[in-house]
């Protein structure tokens, strides 16, 4: 419990919910349509609009979707899919679930994606895939890493999880033709409770998509026929309504989340650590959370529990996949695999972060952050 005398607790992060979210739910209650109903489809031309995708397959989760891309690939037993060691589990996890190798590359020290030199390095004759990561919101090397993948012959994946709303070289992320997955969990831009999409440019790996995610349907099969090995990957009517009305707020969620960055900016300028990198040209971040690098030496956990004492939420992101004890088990990774991602482990961690976090609590984290550095 929050002592009474620190004032009211700051969230992590929080979804922005309101009365059309719950409208559209409610309608989907009344109809008796829990699933497999009209309001899914919707939902999926909706967010292939939004992203400028010719096609979308709505799922479970976006752990539902990468691990989908990697049936699309064709990974199988033996692979090794190259991906990054700073990253949400899953991005490793789909390979492994095909029985692939994770094959971990560093990353590049300011923008925290894949190093596309150290991926390139990571090819062996056994390399099938790049699962390559929009860390953050902000968007990876895409041009370089399908250059890479072309000249190796090797299938694309972009894990766009945490980057709805960001745009590469002008374009969003998902309308770049290959595979895209996108993720709904409540902390992310847009939220359907759990949920994920995969989006692609091609119409067999749509067709494909909507078969694995029903069980192995097909198109032309009757009901409860199935022409190939599937998964319950589906996502229900009731989840599709509240994307729908999460998409109908999109740009008024990203522009929150926007102007809340730009103010940590300005309250957090002069403080002994690293922001987050700025936009240029080419990449515009679709800000997801706001993650500080503090200065070397500095005990981060140590600076989390006195936040937390001041009932500021905060958390270490992200740890190293690579390190994490079901992956040094399993295959052996160790300390010095990835020095930059697992320098930039040790150092960085979210403060609380929304599109409608109040200016009077972003000063408080500012000042109790200050404090605590000090």
């Amino acid at each position: 419990m929050i002592p009474e005398a620190v004032g009211r607790a700051i969230n992590l992060s929080a979804p922005w919910l309101d009365e059309r979210d719950e409208e559209l739910v409610l309608e989907v209650m009344r109809s008796g349509r829990l699933s497999l109903g009209p309001v899914g489809p919707r939902f999926e031309e909706l967010l292939a609009e939004a992203v400028e995708a010719r096609y979308c397959a709505t799922v479970s989760s976006g752990t539902a979707g990468l691990h989908l891309c990697m049936r699309l690939a064709g990974i199988e037993a033996g692979d090794e899919v190259i991906t990054s060691p700073y990253s949400f589990v899953a991005s490793a996890n789909c390979a492994i679930y095909e029985g692939a190798t994770p094959i971990f590359a560093d990353i590049d020290p300011d923008t925290l994606n894949l190093d596309p030199g150290a991926v390139e390095a990571a090819v062996t004759p056994r390399t099938r895939a790049v699962v390559a990561v929009d860390i953050f919101g902000y968007p990876c090397e895409l041009d370089e890493l399908r250059a890479i993948c072309d000249r190796y012959e090797l299938a694309l994946v972009e894990d766009a999880c945490e980057a709805l709303g960001a745009r590469y070289k002008g374009r969003p992320l998902g309308s770049h033709g290959h595979p895209a997955t996108f993720a709904f969990y409540p902390n992310k831009q847009i939220t359907t409770g759990e949920g994920g999409a995969v989006v692609t440019g091609s119409s067999e790996e749509h067709e494909l998509l909507v078969s694995l995610r029903n069980q192995g349907r097909l198109e032309t099969s009757s009901w409860l026929q199935h022409g190939r090995l599937g998964y319950n990957y589906r996502l229900d009517d009731v989840s599709a309504a509240l994307g729908i009305g999460q998409l109908e707020k999109l740009d008024r969620i990203l522009a929150g989340r926007r102007e809340v960055a730009a103010r940590y900016a300005e309250l957090l300028s002069g403080l002994d650590l690293e922001l987050p990198l700025a936009d240029d040209a080419e990449h515009e971040r679709s800000w997801f959370v706001y993650v500080v690098k503090l200065a070397g030496g500095i005990d981060r956990d140590a600076v989390i529990h006195r936040l937390a004492a001041d009932g500021i939420a905060c958390a270490p992101y992200l740890p190293c996949i690579h390190l994490q004890s079901y992956m040094r088990e399993r295959f052996g990774f160790a300390e010095g695999l990835c020095p930059v991602s697992e320098d930039a482990s040790a150092r960085t961690m979210a403060i609380p972060f929304h599109a409608r976090l109040a200016r009077e609590d972003q000063e408080r984290v500012a000042e109790a952050l200050r404090s605590a550095l000090q």
